[in-house]
């Protein structure tokens, strides 16, 4: 009997390198391999690059819950990374490993940058020494001596004012780049030394960069002020998307074949409102007939995403953009609003109050009215409509 292996494949990076494919099919000879991704724009990565059929992306998932999920029916489980850096990768890859319940379960072993120069092989438990050889000939990548992680979170009480801090120290960063928790961008960094405090599960403070105050609204959920566990918490710097990539035709024609867009005939049907959740689109858009995304980040991310689906959107935008995606796509027959400064939340209450009440979707009995409504209440704000 083959050996079971699961590959768990963090962002789309390794994927637009071609690198998750050629690992996947290296892989293969060793036994039956199981591929799963989670996150959006390794998700549109995926897709752009044909390998939908290859590598489950039906779940959103942590990587952490991947491999949890893997120890109890395969083998060996490896975590497929392409990291700014390869140190940045092991730091990323350690951070997984520690947040592992059971995390001598089965063997671990991650595959950080094959495509690059430093690539190698990172142990992540004591059991991933059985087939470090082995994945080393197969894959050609030298295997890194096992060494101890430092954390990247430290605890420690403020000399000021006495107040219990949570310190989380990011690596890898470039000065100029945004700085994200839970896929929000809530600043901006002005050095290579980065370090973000909360105090009682608020952000307060970002050493080497600045704040962005809107984001920390949009992360503690404005008027609500949720609080976040800041160790646990998902801290990046940089795009959701680093690399370029190009569109498979097949991918335009399939979603161009789609009768969609926003015809001026009254058609009942689903709509979803993706309100600074762009990561949530696929599984928030499911039988959707549109999309309302609020925010700039949002439109330009769930645009993406939706393109792909063959679902167009009314996008509520305020010019507040970050840039987190190398190139956006939106598909025909949407409309882009772009209202006056600090207007896109307010015009996404209006709206969820209006249509949604509590929750994301409705089923409408005539979208094209709805879009007529949403063009009315929208008109005092309007600067400028982008038709697709």
């Amino acid at each position: 009997m083959k050996m079971k292996i699961s590959l768990v494949i963090h962002g789309p990076e390794v994927i637009d390198s071609g690198g998750a494919k050629r690992v996947l099919e290296k892989l293969s000879c060793m036994g039956k391999v199981e591929a799963q991704l989670g996150g959006a724009m390794g998700k549109i990565a995926v897709l752009d690059a044909g390998l939908e059929n290859v590598i489950d992306i039906s779940r959103h998932l942590k990587p952490s819950a991947c491999i949890e999920s893997f120890f109890k029916t395969s083998d060996l489980v490896c975590l497929l990374n392409r990291g700014k850096t390869v140190e940045t990768g092991r730091v990323f890859g350690g951070m997984v490993a520690a947040r592992l319940r059971e995390p001598e379960m089965k063997p671990l072993i991650q595959i950080e940058s094959p495509e690059c120069a430093g690539g190698k092989l990172i142990p992540l438990n004591k059991k991933a020494g059985e087939y470090l050889e082995i994945l080393s000939e197969i894959l050609e990548l030298p295997v890194e001596v096992s060494r101890p992680l430092q954390s990247s979170v430290r605890v420690e009480k403020c000399p000021k004012t006495g107040k219990t801090q949570v310190i989380r120290k990011l690596s890898g960063v470039f000065p100029g780049e945004n700085i994200l928790v839970n896929g929000i961008v809530i600043g901006k960094s002005l050095s290579s030394e980065i370090n973000i405090v909360s105090e009682n599960g608020f952000i307060v403070a970002i050493e080497g960069g600045e704040i962005k105050d809107h984001g920390l609204e949009k992360l503690h959920n404005y008027e609500k002020m949720d609080p976040i566990d800041l160790a646990k918490a998902w801290a990046k710097s940089g795009s959701l998307r680093r690399s370029d990539f190009l569109l498979l035709n097949a991918q335009k024609q399939n979603s161009s074949s789609r009768s969609s867009g926003l015809s001026s005939r009254s058609r009942m049907g689903k709509v979803v409102l993706i309100d600074h959740a762009a990561e949530h689109s696929f599984e928030l858009a499911a039988g959707a007939e549109l999309a309302v995304t609020v925010g700039d980040d949002t439109t330009a991310i769930a645009g993406n995403i939706l393109f792909r689906l063959g679902i167009p959107i009314i996008g509520v935008t305020d010019g507040d953009c970050d840039n987190l995606t190398c190139r956006t796509e939106i598909y025909p027959g949407s409309v882009v609003l772009r209202l006056a400064a600090g207007n896109d939340d307010i015009l996404g209450k209006i709206l969820k109050q209006k249509f949604f009440g509590e929750e994301s979707s409705a089923v409408l009995v005539d979208i094209h009215a709805f879009k007529e409504d949403v063009l009315k209440l929208a008109e005092p704000l309007i600067e400028a409509v982008f038709e697709y």
